[in-house]
């Protein structure tokens, strides 16, 4: 779904977006299910009537609550639960969700950030196409990874990284300082014996940092930009079941090949190796959707 739209290309990631990142890792940790999941199709109006036992039910800090009441809202809008047409206001905001003014303050900031709303005075607040969001903002990724387009979603980053991070691999074998370099190998060994013995949670950190570390020592800002966005498209994978119970051993060999590149500053190996990493995950994406 990577659609740069009328703004949401021009919207760069700040602090507080990586801090919504993390407190929503933090929120699904919490939370027993997906707020799509409760919310049937019977309109936004609808919806806005309904009791928020569901939405309450789980105790969560206020710094948390207004990123889990965005995300529902956010998802009404992708899943046309919640049209173009329809506005509402913060008190609309409260009373379904049972929180504060400040809260909704909050809930209504975060989606017009990213430009899944538009705020009018004395209009009310309207969704927008997802068309027009940041497109390339974690929190979006992390919203359209957990929604009916994920397919759609999944394809389009695939196709990011196909056409990235090969190319970040051979810069961070010529531009990485030596402790990154020598991180790297060791990085791999460990990514295989966790893989191998199937301890797939340090797995999949390791390799969050293996891919996160190429991308920032890159020498390249623009890749580096791109580093919590990767992390959240393997994030997600895992959360939305659709990342092999054990990792294939020919990525595995993939991960060494590219962190030996690193280490030895030999550019068209680590590119190579990337390149092998990248086609695996197209493919098992191609297969699984």
């Amino acid at each position: 779904m990577i659609n740069d739209g009328e703004n949401g290309a021009s919207r760069s990631m700040t602090g507080k977006t990586r801090s919504c990142i993390n407190e929503t890792a933090q929120l699904r940790t919490a939370s027993a299910s997906s707020p799509s999941d409760t919310t049937q199709n019977a309109g936004f109006s609808s919806a806005l009537a309904a009791t928020p036992e569901a939405a309450s039910s789980v105790a969560l800090s206020s710094s948390l609550k207004h990123i889990s009441v965005a995300r529902e809202l956010a998802l009404d809008i992708i899943e046309g639960r919640w049209e173009s047409s329809q506005s509402f206001t913060l008190e609309d905001i409260q009373h379904r969700f049972d929180v504060s003014r400040t809260v909704a303050r909050e809930v209504t900031r975060l989606l017009s950030d990213v430009g899944a709303i538009k705020v009018r005075r004395r209009k009310g607040i309207n969704p927008q196409p997802t068309s027009m969001w940041a497109a390339l903002n974690p929190v979006v990724i992390e919203w359209m990874l957990h929604s009916s387009k994920r397919s759609e979603e999944l394809r389009a980053l695939t196709e990011l990284r196909l056409a990235v991070e090969p190319i970040a691999a051979a810069k961070a074998a010529e531009h990485a300082p030596v402790e990154i370099k020598s991180r790297m190998p060791v990085l791999a060994r460990e990514m295989r014996k966790a893989g191998e013995s199937g301890d797939l949670d340090d797995f999949h950190a390791m390799d969050i940092e293996f891919h996160s570390l190429l991308l920032k020592y890159s020498g390249n800002d623009l890749f580096a930009a791109l580093s919590d966005i990767v992390a959240t498209i393997l994030r997600g994978r895992v959360e939305i079941g659709l990342y092999p119970q054990r990792p294939e051993p020919e990525a595995l060999a993939a991960h060494e090949e590219v962190a030996e590149g690193i280490w030895r500053s030999d550019p068209s190996v680590a590119r190579e190796g990337m390149r092998r990493i990248v086609d695996e995950v197209d493919e098992a994406i191609s297969q699984s959707i």
